[in-house]
């Protein structure tokens, strides 16, 4: 027990003076999460937006399908995407592998399901409300999904900080594609697992101290907002 008290003691040392490793790996991770996101954003929102306006054959079948991939185990996509990535793989003359923009793919494939369908729900009741009236003012489609991601903008912002906080929070994909380099691909999540086996407490606590942080004021902000729009 004292050999934790110490080692917690030693980690919140390590924070306040800003440990030039702690800051390194710290703003790689947001920097790859927050890329992702944004990647992902631009890619699944206007998705979960087509599904909820617009009607084609296979539509039920592509909802279904989005939701399926929030299951998708990040070990399988990371793996998806080492073999992609490789120097045998179609994309391997890139040389992506084991780079913070791999690591980016990585979470883009798996974020870009979380915010399609989490943009699909509130636009799907936002089209119910307003469809019928964008139609009889001779809105096109692309009009009225501009027009519902300005009313539902706080669904947006609530799905992005979904996303975020769950790119921040991944290890498994990362760690295939990224190789968890020291100084160059290590992240707050595969430092934490690698300074845990070496047994570095107070490094992995200090990086698990900041990673709960961010993902407590993550969740809160993406509670309030809910909030406020179930009030409103």
């Amino acid at each position: 027990m004292n050999d934790f008290w110490h080692a917690l003691a030693t980690a919140l040392t390590l924070i306040r003076n800003l440990d030039p490793a702690i800051a390194e790996i710290v703003a790689l991770s947001l920097r790859v999460s927050l890329t992702a996101s944004v990647i992902a954003m631009l890619l699944g929102a206007p998705l979960g937006a087509i599904l909820a306006v617009a009607r084609f054959r296979g539509r039920q079948g592509a909802i279904v399908f989005a939701n399926a991939l929030l299951g998708l185990p990040p070990v399988v996509a990371g793996l998806a995407i080492y073999l992609l990535l490789s120097r045998s793989g179609p994309l391997g003359a890139a040389g992506l592998l084991f780079t913070p923009t791999a690591m980016i793919i990585a979470q883009v494939v798996l974020v870009t399901p979380i915010i399609a369908v989490l943009v699909h729900r509130p636009m799907s009741l936002l089209w119910a409300e307003y469809g019928d009236l964008m139609q009889s003012d001779g809105l096109s489609k692309i009009h009225s999904m501009r027009l519902l991601f300005s009313i539902g903008r706080t669904s947006l912002l609530t799905a992005f900080l979904a996303a975020f906080g769950r790119a921040i929070a991944e290890v498994g994909a990362i760690i295939v594609v990224g190789g968890n380099i020291d100084g160059f691909t290590r992240t707050m999540t595969t430092a934490i697992a690698l300074e845990t086996g070496k047994g570095d407490l107070p490094l992995a606590l200090g990086l698990g101290i900041i990673l709960l942080t961010i993902s407590g004021i993550v969740s809160t902000v993406a509670f309030l907002l809910v909030a406020g729009v179930r009030e409103e």
